[in-house]
């Protein structure tokens, strides 16, 4: 969405000017940065007035800030430049990923819609919020892992409208999926939801490679701890949507005070100018990792999208564990979108508090590894990767030759 006013910009240009377009006005070349907690107002009838418009609506007027919980002006350039790259009218940033759904389900509950329907897999903490009744939800679970030998592409459109209710306040899904990267046909999805908002999960993603809104997802929910910021050294979370849920979701975060601080807002918003260059970079990388993957013998299946992206998820023959513990060069740790690659065991760590039936049902297998391709030499990577695979058990001697289908970008190998 290009700001009023100014001609259609590319999605690299936005990424560097989006949200910064005042500040040769302002003399200034960087961003600022506003750390003030409160701000001070002679005006305290009008004042008042601000207060009780944002109480009724959500309304923000533009005028001078009053407190940080209300709003922060460093923040709002995050927001604003975040909503541009994903095409919607507004975005809403908070303290975490997690925090920012869990206003959205909020929200929703809040008008007396407390019935989700979600497709596993999603992260793990996202299915324990929706799952464990922490804030009133009710699931209703919809699979759609993709087997060997399924279209990768395969909808669960139908099974999502069936499992609609007069008190259904929201659809949830993630594409690709957290771990298996399985795809879904947004598209289809949207118009299976009919007037239930469909918020889509595009962590993964990043508008670099897709903008849901642009096939019907009323809600894009980001962990901007991962690509948005980029460098592993900021949590945060952001929800682009229009203007009038916008409102309400920025009632819930004064409300609750899952606000995101403003060193946080002006990280994320400098990790949005190296957003397009970063994803490209990385995918490249491990669209070349997955495709040596499927021709490893010590390798059962590789997944890797359609659409590519920087995330490569892959199930060894042996034990798992033995390859966490012989990377060196990859970091053995949790979360991704960083500018190093990361691997983690996700039955361990990102997806242990699902349940264990569930997590193999949704396709999260016990041998699964999820891998996080950074900006390193592919080389280097996959020397690390071959060296820490030599821990794992190799096919018996004798054993019959493996058919193997190659991993191009978007495509999900198996080893038969």
């Amino acid at each position: 969405m290009a700001q009023s006013g100014t001609p259609p910009r590319a999605l690299d240009t936005e990424a560097v000017h989006a949200g910064r377009e005042d500040l040769a006005e302002l003399g200034l070349h960087a961003a600022p940065i506003d750390l003030s907690t409160t701000y001070p107002s002679y005006d305290s009838r009008g004042e008042a007035a601000r207060i009780d418009a944002f109480a009724a609506d959500g309304a923000v007027d533009g005028g001078p800030p009053v407190y940080g919980r209300l709003g922060n002006p460093t923040v709002a350039r995050f927001e604003t430049a975040l909503a541009r790259l994903e095409g919607t009218e507004s975005a809403v940033a908070f303290a975490s990923g997690m925090a920012a759904l869990t206003a959205v389900v909020l929200v929703r509950a809040a008008a007396g819609l407390r019935h989700v329907v979600a497709v596993r897999p999603l992260y793990g903490c996202s299915d324990h919020l929706l799952t464990a009744g922490l804030v009133g939800t009710e699931v209703t679970w919809v699979d759609r892992w993709d087997p060997p030998g399924k279209d990768p592409g395969t909808s669960p459109a139908q099974g999502i409208a069936d499992a609609i209710r007069p008190d259904t306040g929201l659809v949830m899904v993630e594409s690709p999926a957290n771990p298996t990267l399985a795809e879904l046909d947004l598209a289809a999805v949207a118009d299976a939801c009919g007037e239930v908002p469909l918020l889509a999960d595009n962590t993964f993603a990043t508008p670099v490679l897709q903008r849901p809104a642009e096939s019907g997802a009323r809600l894009v929910l980001h962990s901007a701890t991962k690509y948005l910021g980029g460098h592993g050294d900021v949590l945060g979370g952001v929800v682009a949507c229009d203007e009038e849920l916008a409102r309400r979701l920025r009632q819930v975060r004064f409300t609750t005070g899952g606000v995101l601080h403003p060193l946080a807002g002006y990280l994320l918003l400098r990790g949005l100018a190296t957003l397009p260059v970063r994803v490209r970079a990385a995918s490249a990388t491990a669209a070349e990792l997955a495709r040596r993957l499927a021709a490893d013998p010590r390798v059962t299946h590789v997944h890797y999208p359609r659409l590519g992206g920087a995330m490569v998820a892959f199930e060894v023959r042996g034990d798992p564990h033995e390859v966490i513990a012989g990377v060196r060069l990859i970091t053995p740790a949790v979360s991704l979108g960083s500018i190093d690659s990361l691997i983690q065991h996700p039955a361990s760590i990102s997806h242990r508090v699902v349940d264990p039936a569930d997590r193999r049902s949704s396709g999260v297998s016990d041998r699964l590894l999820r891998m996080s391709a950074g900006l390193e030499d592919v080389e280097d990577l996959w020397s690390d990767l071959d060296r820490a695979l030599g821990r794992v058990s190799a096919p018996p001697a004798g054993a019959p030759r493996r058919e193997r289908r190659a991993v191009g970008r978007g495509r999900t190998a198996a080893v038969n």
